[in-house]
């Protein structure tokens, strides 16, 4: 077979492998049927989405990996499952439609003027979703909100229902909130379609950031990103932080993000480097911390596609000189290595690994440092550390869940 051919097989049975491997695996999204609300059962979480809807019979919602111009914001009911280890959704609400974007503008001797209508409409959808999740805090009697943004291939229902399974592990504090992006697409290039649909929402996350942080009655924001979101998130963070810097104020203080959790980030560790560490990101967070594995195989199929490291997979050793001294340096910045109790094929260890979600929950609930007891972790090197199997810990699912 010539070379060329040889190079697009194998290219192809790549991504093939890679679409298999992927975050939230290729269940397609069921409808949803509308069904009776019995209070006390059931969970409920809000979640914002910039995917297509669509309603394919009277009484049904669903949200498709197509791209939509407008966010919409809602709240979703789950069925716990009879053990309570898993959450079903079962009913959705569209609370609000925003107008779609771009919103028309004009210019005048190179002077932005914007359509007064548009922007009159857009901010009275920021208003009224800024309203609800007022009141969702009031009703928590908390003042924290815990945003979740998921990876490749996962459909609207995986990304509510894994928001579920991290809120429950951490005790239902905070304000459960989802944002699901257009990802799920199908096909053989689903990663290639799934990573561009990951820019197109970009905007739609900042301004969703923006919404949450000037919530009355919010006092701290904790984000997790699995995956792709990883770069979904740091991307428009990244800007936030930029923009924040040039009007003159504490990104640290404006943001109100005390905890930032990437698990599992494709991300090129390379482009890390330059866009965000070169950036000084860190900083402008209370914690940051990066789960790991570096024999996560999906994150190899992504590193052999994408050719640079994929910040999953980043281990002490291949850090050069220079990036020690400054990862050392970072005092808010910690890598978890999870191999220990996770395994090579895993990806999707922060959702279904007991170990994993019970450092993650500790992480939320109180803030522990890496060398806190309540954290079954050892030291490595740096700010490098790895999680063990526990001997006296209680998990919040049991330990023979996949």
């Amino acid at each position: 077979m010539p070379r060329p051919l040889i190079h697009l097989y194998q290219t192809v049975l790549l991504v093939l492998m890679l679409a298999l491997a992927g975050c939230g695996g290729p269940r397609p999204l069921a409808e949803v049927d509308a069904i009776p609300y019995t209070s006390g059962e059931d969970l409920k979480l809000y979640f914002i989405t910039d995917r297509n809807p669509s309603r394919p019979a009277e009484g049904t919602l669903l949200y498709t990996p197509k791209r939509s111009s407008s966010m919409a914001f809602g709240t979703a009911r789950l069925r716990p499952d009879e053990n309570g280890k898993r959450s079903r959704l079962t009913q959705l609400h569209e609370a609000l439609r925003f107008p779609a974007t771009p919103l028309p503008f004009s210019q005048n001797a190179g002077v932005i003027l914007p359509d007064r209508a548009a922007t009159t409409r857009y901010g009275t959808s920021a208003t009224a979703l800024q309203a609800q999740l007022a009141q969702a805090l009031r009703e928590s009697g908390q003042d924290e909100v815990l945003l979740y943004v998921h990876g490749f291939n996962s459909s609207f229902a995986e990304s509510v229902e894994t928001l579920a399974r991290i809120w429950q592990s951490a005790g239902k504090g905070p304000v459960p909130l989802a944002y699901s992006w257009p990802a799920d697409n199908p096909g053989m290039f689903g990663y290639f379609k799934d990573r561009e649909s990951g820019e197109f929402s970009i905007f739609h996350l900042k301004e969703t950031l923006r919404m949450i942080t000037a919530t009355p009655g919010l006092g701290r924001f904790h984000i997790i990103a699995h995956s792709r979101g990883s770069d979904v998130v740091t991307t428009a963070l990244r800007e936030l932080v930029i923009e924040t810097r040039a009007a003159g104020r504490n990104p640290r203080q404006s943001l109100r993000i005390e905890n930032l959790i990437l698990a599992a980030p494709d991300l090129d560790f390379g482009v890390v480097r330059q866009r965000l560490v070169a950036e000084k990101f860190g900083p402008a967070f209370g914690r940051i911390t990066v789960y790991i594995n570096p024999e996560d195989s999906a994150l190899g199929l992504a590193q052999t596609l994408m050719t640079g490291t994929r910040f999953g997979r980043l281990s002490y050793s291949e850090l050069e000189p220079n990036d020690r001294e400054i990862f050392a340096q970072i005092g808010n910045v910690d890598f978890i290595n999870v191999s220990a109790v996770t395994g090579k094929s895993s990806h999707g260890y922060f959702r279904n690994n007991p170990e994993v979600l019970m450092d993650m929950a500790r992480v939320l609930q109180s803030d522990a440092p890496p060398d806190s007891p309540k954290r079954n972790l050892i030291h490595a090197e740096a700010n490098f550390w790895r999680l063990l199997l526990p001997r006296d810990l209680r998990d919040p699912f049991d330990r023979n869940d996949p």
